[in-house]
């Protein structure tokens, strides 16, 4: 019965699969270089998307590939102002009538020139 016993060992600590007849899956080396000229290569997978750009080892900053052509600058929305939503739920001539009626009702307030104020109607 000694000769059958199991060794145990800790989870996950050593692997018992072998290499043998294993073949790692075909990659490809990117140059990437940044603003320092430093240069260094990352290896992708043969079927990967390649980024156009990537941190660079030494010093952090944004590197760029070397093979790989520009990327297309993305297309930048303008931001949406007041006007413009306002404009989109309303015409002018709607706006120009709210206008009207507010400056009616502030007049009417101070007892401006040309409205009947509250006072002598």
């Amino acid at each position: 019965m000694a000769d059958r016993v199991l060794r145990g060992s800790r989870l996950g600590a050593i692997s018992y699969e072998t290499e043998y007849a294993a073949e790692p899956a075909p990659r490809q080396l990117i140059k990437f270089r940044c603003e320092r000229d430093h240069e260094f290569s990352v290896p992708f997978a043969h079927d990967a998307e390649l980024p156009s750009t990537w941190e660079c080892r030494l010093d952090g900053t944004t590197a760029k590939a070397v093979d790989l052509p520009e990327p297309e600058p993305k297309k930048v929305k303008a931001p949406r102002t007041h006007w413009d939503m306002l404009i989109e739920r309303r015409t002018i001539a709607d706006l120009e009538e709210v206008l009207a009626e507010r400056l009616d009702v502030l007049r009417a307030r101070r007892g401006g020139p040309g409205t009947k104020s509250p006072k002598t109607a």
